[in-house]
């Protein structure tokens, strides 16, 4: 276990992190505010869903996520389909203008990584994201489940055994 000065640096330096996410907020169209964008990130990444395991995912409130879908559905970046397997429910799928901002928003964000880290090598971008990883994993497996991390159980994460599980927009 590292030495109590060693995690009240870390600590200081998660804060600071907080200068990284005000620059990829800075970055999103006016349209588009952070929410929106994970909503449109995850069901890129699942696919069709209800909205009861987009909340899942987004680890917030059902009104939470209503309000984030409304947005996208009236920006035209989702669209709400019967569900075939029961028709009182609903199922969001990413419309072609939704992908389309998508792949915006990665370029966007792409770039901006790009220009600020002209001075990072390969292999110190590599080890940047493996630790978030490895960090993430930490505290998601953490919770009430309590799993070892790097050693996920399918109940890790609340039922989610991706281990590129996140929260973050793109």
């Amino acid at each position: 276990m590292a030495a109590r000065s060693r995690y009240e640096e870390l600590a200081r330096q998660i804060s600071a992190v907080g200068a990284v996410k005000r620059g990829l907020a800075r970055i999103l169209p006016a349209e588009c505010p952070g929410g929106s964008a994970t909503v449109l990130t995850l069901l890129n990444k699942y696919g069709e869903m209800r909205i009861t395991r987009l909340a899942e995912l987004l680890a917030v409130d059902m009104s939470v996520t209503s309000r984030h879908v409304a947005h996208a559905v009236e920006n035209g970046w989702l669209e709400r389909l019967a569900d075939p397997t029961d028709k009182r429910s609903r199922i969001l799928r990413l419309t072609p203008a939704g992908v389309e901002l998508l792949d915006d928003l990665n370029r966007r964000t792409t770039e901006m990584f790009a220009h600020n880290l002209t001075d990072w090598t390969d292999e110190e971008v590599g080890q940047l994201n493996t630790l978030l990883s490895r960090l993430r994993d930490s505290f998601s497996c953490r919770g009430t489940g309590g799993c070892v991390p790097g050693k996920h159980s399918g109940d890790c994460r609340a039922g989610h055994s991706d281990a590129s599980y996140t929260r973050t927009p793109v």
